[in-house]
Formats: C-alpha cells, sequence, structure tokens
C-alpha cells in the first residue's frame, strides 16, 4: 500500500531554529522608532527579554532551541507529513499532495511553536506576567497554554468580532488560567478611546495589540508576547518546515511549490523559510503566501513603514501594509485580520523571492469541505486559504497533466469553528473585497518617513 503518514522520532525534534536573514540577499530594513530614525535593541526591552530582541536582530543561520523548550516540544512534536492520496483521487489530480498537521498540538494549532519559547525566555528573565492579544484565538489559547507550563500570568486580549464568534476558544484561555478581554476594552487608554470614537467598535488585531502593549509597559512584572510578525516568531515556527525537510527525504520527494495561509506572516514563514535555503542555493522551488481577499496586505497592501498597532505604540516596520488604522471585515479567518505583513516575508515578496495570492472567504470554505470529506480532518479556517490555492493548483495540473509535488501548511482544526461551517452550509458567509477608496483613505495615513 502506498504510505500516507511520514514519522519522525522525537530525537528528530529540531536542534535549531533556522534564521532565514542569514540567507537573504539583502539585509533587513532598520527598525524605526516615533522620530523615524533607526532604533537599537535597547528599545525593545520595556517589553520583551534581551534573549528575545537578541533573536529578533540576529544574522546567525541557526539558533539553538533550549532544552526545556525541546522537551516541552515533546507533547506534540515531531508533527506528522501527509501524503493526501484520498484527495488527489477526489480531484483526479495527477499532482501529488502533501501536508503538515499542526492541530495536533494541545492547542490545536502551530501557535504554539512560539509560545512556549516566549513563555520560557520570559521567565528565565524574571517576568511573572504575559500581555497579549489574539485575533480568533489560537495564539491567545497557545500562550495560555505556554504561560500555565512556565508559571506565567497570562491576560489576553481577543478581537471583539471573533471573542463574540469563538466562545470555546475562551474557555480554552480560561482553562489554562488566562484572563480574556473583549478588544476594545475599557482596561486601556486605547481601548477607552476606541470605543468612545465608535461603541460598536468590533475590533483588530492592530487595536488589540495596543491594548497588550499598553498593559504590558505601565506594568514593570509584565512583558508583551506577540503570536506572529516579528522575525522571532518567525524563527521559532520554523520547526514546522526543518522536520518536514526530513520527512521529505522519507518520502523521496522534495515540493515543487509551497503554500501557506498569510495573516502576519508565522504561518507562511515557519512551512515556507527552511525550504527558502534550499532556493537561495539554486533549487527550483516556489513559496506562496496565501492571503483573504478581504485584508489582501501583500496583494493590495504598499511597501512601506508603518506602526504595527492602531495607537501607534509600537516601532514602525517596513512592511506591506494597508494601514495601522485599517479596519478589517469580520471574517470568519480571524488569525489573518491584520492590516500588516511581517518584515522579511514583505521584503522577499518585494524583491520578488516569493508569491502571494488572495482568495474569498466562501472559495476557502468550499476547499475546506473538499479536504474533510476527502482527508477527514476538519481545518481552520485560516488554514483553508492554503488548502484553496493548493487545490487550485492541484486543478491546474489536472488540465495540464504536470505531475507536480504540491505541499500546504495544515495549521490547525477547525473544532472550535464549526459556527463559522454553519454559516457556509447555510449560504450565510459573504464574500468581501475590500473597496479601493477605503484602502487609499487607510493607506493615506501612513508615517511620514523616508522609505
Amino acid at each position: 500500500m502506498p504510505q500516507t503518514k511520514f514519522i519522525l522520532q522525537e530525537n528528530d525534534i529540531p536542534t535549531h531554529w533556522y534564521n532565514i536573514v542569514a540567507d537573504m540577499p539583502n539585509p533587513p530594513a532598520p527598525v524605526l522608532g516615533p522620530d523615524g530614525k533607526p532604533i537599537g535593541p535597547e528599545a525593545l526591552a520595556p517589553i520583551f527579554p534581551m534573549s528575545l530582541i537578541m533573536q529578533e536582530v540576529s544574522g546567525e543561520r541557526w539558533i539553538p532551541i533550549p532544552e526545556p523548550v525541546r522537551e516541552a516540544y515533546r507533547l506534540y512534536r515531531p508533527s506528522p507529513l501527509f501524503r493526501a492520496h484520498r484527495l488527489e483521487a477526489a480531484l483526479g489530480t495527477p499532482a501529488k499532495i502533501y501536508y503538515k498537521y499542526e492541530g495536533i498540538s494541545p492547542a490545536g494549532s502551530h501557535k504554539v511553536n512560539t509560545s512556549i519559547p516566549q513563555a520560557y525566555y520570559n521567565k528565565e528573565a524574571g517576568i511573572k506576567r504575559i500581555a497579549t492579544e489574539t485575533g480568533a484565538g489560537q495564539w491567545g489559547s497557545s500562550m495560555a497554554l505556554a504561560g500555565h507550563m512556565f508559571g506565567l500570568e497570562v491576560r489576553v486580549y481577543m478581537v471583539k468580532v471573533s471573542y463574540e464568534q469563538k466562545p470555546f476558544r475562551r474557555s480554552m484561555m480560561h482553562t489554562w488560567g488566562a484572563e480574556v478581554f473583549a478588544s476594545p476594552s475599557m482596561e486601556t487608554q486605547s481601548g477607552r478611546a476606541a470605543l468612545a470614537a465608535d461603541p460598536n467598535n468590533p475590533g483588530s488585531l492592530g487595536l488589540a495589540i495596543s491594548e497588550a502593549v499598553e498593559d504590558a509597559a505601565h506594568r514593570a512584572d509584565t512583558n508583551y508576547a506577540l503570536g506572529s510578525v516579528l522575525n522571532h516568531v518567525l524563527l521559532h515556527q520554523t520547526v514546522i518546515g526543518l522536520e518536514a525537510k526530513k520527512q521529505f527525504e522519507l518520502a523521496g520527494d522534495y515540493p515543487d511549490m509551497i503554500f501557506a495561509p498569510c495573516g502576519g506572516g508565522s504561518n507562511f514563514g515557519g512551512a515556507a523559510f527552511p525550504f527558502f535555503a534550499d532556493k537561495a542555493c539554486g533549487r527550483d522551488v516556489r513559496l506562496v503566501a496565501v492571503e483573504p481577499s478581504s485584508c489582501p496586505t501583500l496583494t493590495r497592501g504598499k511597501y512601506a513603514y508603518d506602526f504595527g498597532d492602531t495607537a501607534k505604540l509600537t516601532p514602525m516596520l517596513k512592511m506591506f501594509t494597508l494601514g495601522h488604522d485599517f479596519m478589517p471585515p469580520g471574517i470568519h479567518a480571524g488569525g489573518l485580520r491584520y492590516h500588516g505583513a511581517s518584515a522579511l516575508v514583505s521584503q522577499l515578496y518585494h524583491e520578488k523571492l516569493i508569491e502571494a495570492v488572495a482568495v474569498p472567504q466562501i472559495a476557502t470554505f468550499q476547499a475546506g469541505v473538499t479536504f474533510a470529506r476527502a482527508e477527514g480532518i476538519i481545518p481552520a479556517p485560516e488554514s483553508n486559504h492554503a488548502i484553496a490555492a493548493c487545490i487550485d493548483e492541484a486543478l491546474r495540473c489536472k488540465a495540464s497533466g504536470e505531475p507536480k509535488t504540491l505541499f500546504f501548511n495544515l495549521s490547525g482544526h477547525g473544532h472550535f469553528d464549526m459556527a463559522a461551517y454553519d454559516k457556509y452550509f447555510s449560504g450565510q458567509l459573504e464574500d468581501f473585497a475590500y473597496p479601493e477608496d477605503a484602502l487609499q483613505e487607510s493607506l493615506a495615513n501612513l508615517p511620514k518617513v523616508e522609505a
């Protein structure tokens, strides 16, 4: 029988994270402070431990993974690589389809890959409490879990539309001991100002980040933790791609194309960055970031310096952005509702070293259902974006007869997202292409700094 699962042993868990900066043709653009001038690592010290700050600015190719982190990873890593034989048959494609399944983590998504090291490094630095944000809840539940593992208090500001859509994600956070507030909240000045301007504000990741950063900045025992965007977060996620490369060796195969959802960039970076090392050495592999057409950061945004949050409390990164005060519609892929993309992902896309596509909401759920009926796993709405793009390519292979090898990151399961599937089945979901005039209005408010 053809092999379906490619399994690694616990001693195959990577001993080092891969830092893509070492293989980028150009150095990353500098981080800017409020005055528009480059800042040093010390500027981040009020809200991050120095160990994470040094990872943020490192140019070393390999960063050692502390043994306590590897020990915690053993709860669920290595994650399996699947060959999607049933999906291939359902599509009638000559393409070979593989997927890495990160939904086996305790929190049900890939986000635990960075929450564990972030909790470890903060505990090591003597921090007692973490303030963070979450969109759909995967990051918040992952940070709640990791905080409990390392004895940290955790407060989560959850984007209001997801807070209301996904109550069981809140229950998961509470189970692991975290506090959860709908954002915008009355707990911070940023939240109160947003509610004063619009009492029905549905929230955004940018606004939730403002609340969490403000919270952390006002308490000496508290640091901020971010689930995507920053370099150290994408670094931690590279365990996905590093394991996948070993698993493709077991399969005697190698991907022609890699697809992963892209909001802030940790999902895409984790799956694709380790393969970029091969691309940098001349290997022909296409890396495709897949985003929602309602929040089209890479495909319709502007490559410019911008703040990572709505209240402009964070430093400025050069990234593809829709504007820091962009308010995305309440799509069910809440983890992808962010105005900006990772500076590393953005620079690679700007330099045409990776690709990006945007897909509409209904098509992503159609793809998720097709996948679930073939492979059995019900994917998270975020993961459905990668599935949709991968299926589109598999159907192009069917039309052309090309036997490509396709790989996507199944970043989490959809067990807490069934209300979204119910809306899909009842015809209540809508596609939303963000209006060009509203997009330009948001982009008009970008900070005026030298690009």
